[in-house]
């Protein structure tokens, strides 16, 4: 199996983050060769130029955490992570619209963002905490449609973070598409990260990634 630390999306979203905070995260990564760093649109340029001749990419969250903004503003924000060296994006989805059972403006969200970054990883966070399972089999369905290359399961801002029963779901709906699996929230400990690569989740999103790695206790999260 590819090591751990590979899987791993190193986070901090907290709105107290401060610039040394986000070096320290960058430094960090590059020590224990995560995936990527993820990190608010407004930090993009910073972990770029941390990360600059490193193999750690730069994930950054748009529509960040409730997903409710205007799809012209998620577009905007991708544009500009982008424009700054933002390898990824993460975006939530209008997920009142999916609980309108407003599927078009659900795909039209997701699709618009795409679409300013075709040859970029989207992942597309669902925040199955709030939704029922018909829900999130929905809103996978719509996911795998606009091209979204992972569904992830949560902000870590939601009274709920990532659960075993949310993932089968999940990958019962995007197992034959080629469209990923990114669990997040609540993901501390290596014994529950194994539980979810063992699913087949090929991402995993943490604040804990240090401990995962090294086994060390940790009551973090985003």
């Amino acid at each position: 199996m590819t090591a751990l630390h590979s899987y791993i999306d190193h986070t901090l979203l907290k709105a107290t983050a401060t610039k040394e905070d986000i070096i320290s995260l960058c430094e960090e990564a590059k020590r224990f060769k995560f995936h990527t760093v993820c990190v608010n649109s407004g930090y993009v340029s910073l972990a770029y130029k941390q990360l600059q001749n490193s193999p750690v990419k730069v994930c950054s969250v748009v529509g960040f955490p409730l997903g409710a903004m205007s799809t012209a503003s998620k577009v905007t924000e991708a544009k500009d992570a982008l424009s700054n060296g933002a390898d990824e994006i993460d975006m939530v989805i209008q997920v009142g619209l999916l609980k309108s059972k407003d599927f078009d403006g659900v795909w039209k969200d997701i699709e618009a963002v795409k679409q300013v970054m075709p040859n970029k990883v989207l992942k597309v966070i669902l925040e199955t905490c709030y939704l029922e399972e018909l829900e999130i089999i929905k809103a996978c369905e719509l996911a795998v449609q606009c091209g979204a290359d992972f569904v992830k399961t949560s902000t870590g801002f939601g009274p709920g973070g990532a659960r075993i029963e949310d993932v089968n779901v999940m990958k019962r709906v995007v197992a034959s598409s080629g469209t990923k699996i990114k669990a997040s929230g609540g993901i501390r400990d290596a014994k529950t990260a194994l539980k979810f690569i063992n699913l087949g989740v090929e991402r995993i999103g943490t604040s804990s990634g240090i401990e995962i790695v090294t086994g060390t206790r940790s009551t973090s999260d985003y």
